[in-house]
């Protein structure tokens, strides 16, 4: 089953590069991850994160889902421009003013920004396509938004702002009826 993910990864990845994105313009970067040391990475720097979180067991049980997958396909958002629709989406009244004004912040366990948000619905475009990809498949799969921040830190990702889809083949879906966290 491994050279079956192998292929499906790598066809979600196409559908996430042809999703439509905002005013025709790429600033993705899309990742296959099919290693099983680097998923194992990935999960050990989600591990890493949980006690530092105020989502521990969110971050454990997506660590889990990842140390448990098959491989895994990053989407995320690189060096991009204000699309220039002048919508307010990002807090500012134009794009350009958002432009002259963007201060980019770093924030341990998660993304960089702030980003344009037509920019940031591209990412959700693309995770959607690479998602109806697995699903036609009959590949199991699920939208994670942790296990960018990982892959941001052990550097499998240049992107500013990432989300993942890990994908698994086994008799019953890993990526649901997972085992609700503890309440805090």
């Amino acid at each position: 089953m491994k050279e079956v993910t192998d292929m499906a990864a790598k066809l979600m990845a196409a559908s996430a590069l042809t999703a439509p994105k905002a005013a025709g313009k790429d600033f993705l970067e899309i990742t296959v991850i099919t290693d099983e040391g680097d998923l194992k990475r990935i999960a050990e720097k989600m591990k890493e994160y949980a006690s530092d979180s105020t989502n521990e067991a969110y971050w454990l049980r997506d660590a889990s889902n990842i140390e448990n997958s098959d491989a895994l396909l990053l989407v995320g958002l690189r060096e991009s421009l204000a699309a220039g629709y002048d919508c307010g989406g990002c807090g500012y009244l134009s794009c350009s003013e958002f432009s002259k004004n963007r201060k980019i912040r770093e924030k341990k366990m998660g993304y960089s920004g702030p980003h344009c948000i037509m920019r940031m619905m591209d990412i959700g475009v693309a995770l959607s396509s690479a998602a109806k990809t697995a699903s036609l498949l009959n590949i199991d799969n699920r939208v994670q938004q942790r296990v960018g921040a990982a892959a941001r830190a052990l550097e499998l990702t240049k992107a500013d702002a990432v989300m993942g889809i890990p994908i698994s083949i086994s008799g019953k879906s890993i990526y649901y009826d997972r085992k609700a966290p503890a309440k805090h």
